[in-house]
């Protein structure tokens, strides 16, 4: 007989990753008895299958070629990078896909670890298979909130999974560089896997079905990324589908939509993410299994009162950082509801996720980077803003000779032309990652062009780019 158990808490949290931390952060120290639910390790994708391994393998790529660019330093880094060193580190930075620290983390601020399958069984309530099979029933006063986040999407291809395909996970986990790796997919993901496995030694294949990289950036973005990547010697091929895939004697062979046979040690499906939320009892209040799940502003899913849905899941933007400012936000939210408040909820007030519609940062840690904050020139045109795009090249400000020679890169700011603010702001070049801050807050702020010219950057460095921009937009 199985054995069960209810335990009631004022919030039970359904996925134990960065989102679901900072609920249960802000939730504790609101005063509020907590509960985490995680199936897997405690920290979730970003920590151990995403963004820290991901940029510890990106980090030597970048610091190699901006290190190629400066004389008395160049020749001594032309050699291949020593992958074993930057296995280790990266193995590092997962803490060995151990969660120790985060367990003590959690447990330092109050809330309560329940390992095992969360499921929903009913309003305000959560069933835990752990192991073993014990099931624990967990009861919430207030509020359930959902941030099991998403998983790799691979397409439907006939015997995909006996080829044991790569997803993002086995690409940043990976123990050993391989000798041939093909990339599918034009993303996030395809470009920085691909920029890292070859620095690392592969030979690497990037099979793209569209016209270009990065297609939700402005199009110089994937551009650039693109022609570092050729250089560097990827295989960059685009306006390929891949519509077959076998594994014989250990090598992969991909067919393309022209005929094309293509082989490799390992393929990467970079192809898409998909919301994990096929199997946590949706279906038992009302919802539909396996969909994204929509949530207003205070990131409560619609016609409910008591669950929410934060980060990837409710699919407004698939970003850490992103997840983590709307966790911030409905765990006041939640606060705020317990305690019999008001709502602070008109737009950019603290218990709305304004930013999610205006003001999402993200960068691509390529070589070169590419970040950008707002709206493309198209997004925003299509939204109708009647919009100027200001279009400027890093080569104009002393800051990029000196950062490295031959140093290449481009900046844009869409300017509306109504209230003269910023619309969105794009950078592309090595190390623009850090700039992609000060463009957030203008755009987040939105601060004033005439306001604007205020803020001077300070000579000679990157943001100098800041200047050229505004003046090209006075004088244009």
């Amino acid at each position: 007989m199985t054995e069960t158990e209810t335990i009631e808490y004022d919030v039970v949290v359904i996925g134990g990753g960065p989102v679901g931390e900072n609920i249960a952060d802000r939730t504790r120290a609101a005063g509020l008895t907590t509960a985490v639910v995680e199936s897997e390790l405690l920290g979730g994708e970003c920590s151990y299958w995403a963004c820290m391994p991901s940029k510890a393998l990106l980090r030597p790529v970048i610091v190699q070629a901006d290190a190629r660019r400066l004389p008395g330093l160049a020749a001594a880094v032309q050699g291949p990078l020593d992958t074993p060193a930057v296995l280790a580190r990266r193995d590092e930075f997962t803490s060995h896909w151990k969660d120790d620290g985060q367990v003590a983390w959690l447990e330092g601020i109050g809330a309560r670890l329940y390992r095992g399958h969360g499921r929903l069984a009913g309003p305000r309530t959560v069933t835990v298979t752990g192991p073993g099979g014990k099931v624990t029933t967990l009861t919430a006063r207030h509020a359930v909130a959902v941030s099991t986040g998403t998983r790799a999407h691979l397409p439907d291809l006939p015997g995909l999974a006996d080829v044991r395909p790569w997803t993002s996970r086995e690409a940043t986990s990976a123990k050993a560089a391989p000798g041939r790796l093909i990339v599918v997919g034009g993303g996030v993901v395809a470009a920085e896997m691909a920029t890292a496995w070859q620095a690392l030694g592969s030979r690497v294949t990037l099979l793209v079905r569209g016209k270009g990289l990065l297609n939700r950036m402005e199009p110089f973005a994937g551009e650039l990324v693109a022609e570092s990547l050729t250089e560097a010697g990827v295989d960059v091929r685009t306006g390929t589908s891949v519509e077959s895939v076998t594994r014989d004697n250990g090598t992969v062979v991909a067919v393309t939509g022209t005929g094309d046979r293509i082989e490799g040690d390992e393929i990467l499906f970079a192809t898409g993410r998909v919301p994990r939320t096929d199997d946590i009892g949706l279906d038992t209040v009302g919802l539909e299994p396996g969909s994204w799940l929509d949530v207003d502003d205070t990131l409560r899913v619609t016609g409910t009162d008591w669950l929410y849905a934060v980060g990837d899941v409710n699919h407004r933007a698939l970003l850490t950082h992103q997840g983590k400012y709307q966790a911030r936000i409905a765990g006041a939210v939640i606060a705020a509801r317990a305690a019999g408040s008001p709502l602070l909820d008109e737009e950019w007030g603290p218990h709305v996720a304004t930013a999610d519609h205006h003001a999402v940062p993200q960068v691509v840690f390529t070589e070169p980077e590419a970040a950008a904050v707002g709206l493309s020139l198209a997004e925003a045109e299509q939204a109708g803003h009647r919009v100027r795009a200001v279009d400027v090249e890093f080569s104009s400000v002393a800051g990029a000779g000196l950062y490295g020679d031959g140093y290449k890169g481009r900046a844009r700011m869409v300017v509306d032309l109504e209230d003269e603010i910023l619309r969105g702001v794009t950078f592309v070049g090595p190390g623009v990652g850090e700039l992609i801050h000060s463009a957030t807050i203008a755009v987040a702020g939105r601060v004033p062009v005439s306001r604007l010219w205020h803020a001077v950057p300070s000579y000679p460095t990157l943001s100098e780019i800041w200047l050229r921009l505004l003046e090209s937009y006075r004088d244009s």
